[in-house]
């Protein structure tokens, strides 16, 4: 993987999924067809079985919960408005016990996969356009990656993707509507795209060739005694190096995505607001190669070569995997 999307890179990771996951399905003597077995539905059943067979064969009851609920899988779409389905909600319910608690006086955490409205679907649509004109290489790839685009209602989780329904990307209703101050609705939508997509690329191309090296790898002393955990420009509580990484990956995109915006003609005060927004991905994409480069002994040569590729899109001075301090950055959007 590289920083750069690539179409046929994702073709590839997702070859390698579907090998893994027919090999697991033929040891249960389990079938899915073809035109079924990317969609996030039948990961999540893939997921399950595996784990069924850690405690042996299976059973006849269970093996035929698990052909019925493959039988169900319909055939995976293309980048597509998702209705409410049970996988879906279940993710949901997964990623609510992962939000940090809150004081005992917030307001109750809620998010759930709604319908999408037809102004929705139409923002969906002008969003995919308008990464087909300005990034082409980034919509196809989207389209070789994510199969559902579910729509989150509530405000607890902005987005989200998990790899238990790998294909699917979650998107909260608030980032299709157009922003205070006038960043329009398409380019929040094309924005979380972008967002969503590369962690769902992230999260494939992991499994052919890691970033990261196993944990406590290539480091010493106390740190070893625990997971390491580092401050991100994304999230308000420290995360481990795996989360930093895809955090860097997800704004170098995304702000290729708005240098490449900059020229569009959006009515007043839309260019302004592209620019601002930009600042504000480039000044986090900084924070995550300064802060991750501090850790190259926890990289793979791979994870290396992306970080490189990350501080180049930043102008952040990056030699040997490691950070070197002086001042540097490349133009951007006005």
């Amino acid at each position: 993987m590289r920083v750069e999307p690539s179409a046929r890179g994702a073709v590839e990771d997702r070859t390698l999924l579907r090998e893994r996951m027919r090999a697991v399905l033929d040891r249960a003597e389990l079938r899915v067809p073809q035109e079924s077995l990317h969609h996030p539905a039948a990961v999540e059943t893939v997921h399950l079985v595996q784990r069924a067979l850690r405690t042996g064969p299976l059973g006849p009851d269970r093996l035929q919960s698990f052909s019925e609920r493959l039988d169900r899988v319909p055939p995976a779409p293309v980048c597509a408005a998702a209705a409410p389905q049970g996988h879906l909600s279940r993710s949901v319910a997964r990623a609510l016990r992962s939000v940090p608690a809150r004081g005992a006086d917030s307001p109750t955490v809620t998010a759930d996969v709604v319908e999408w409205e037809e102004s929705e679907r139409d923002v969906l649509e002008a969003a995919l356009g308008l990464l087909q004109r300005v990034l082409p290489r980034n919509a196809a790839e989207l389209r070789a990656t994510v199969v559902e685009v579910a729509l989150l209602g509530g405000a607890a989780i902005d987005g989200f993707t998990d790899f238990a329904v790998h294909g699917a990307v979650l998107v909260n209703r608030s980032r299709l509507l157009d922003s205070p101050d006038g960043l329009p609705g398409a380019v929040r939508c094309a924005e979380a795209l972008v967002h969503e997509g590369a962690h769902t690329r992230c999260n494939a191309a992991a499994v052919a060739e890691p970033f990261l090296l196993p944990d406590g790898a290539g480091r010493a002393g106390a740190e070893q005694s625990g997971q390491l955990l580092v401050a991100t420009p994304l999230r308000a509580d420290p995360r481990p190096l795996a989360g930093l990484f895809q955090q860097t990956v997800v704004l170098a995109r995304s702000v290729l995505l708005y240098r490449a915006l900059a020229p569009e003609p959006f009515p007043d005060p839309g260019p302004a607001a592209v620019g601002a927004r930009y600042a504000k991905l480039l000044d986090g994409a900084r924070q995550a190669v300064r802060t991750l480069a501090a850790h190259p002994d926890s990289l793979t040569p791979h994870g290396r070569t992306v970080l490189a590729e990350c501080a180049a899109v930043t102008g952040e001075p990056v030699r040997d995997g490691g950070y070197v301090p002086e001042d540097s950055g490349p133009g951007g959007p006005a």
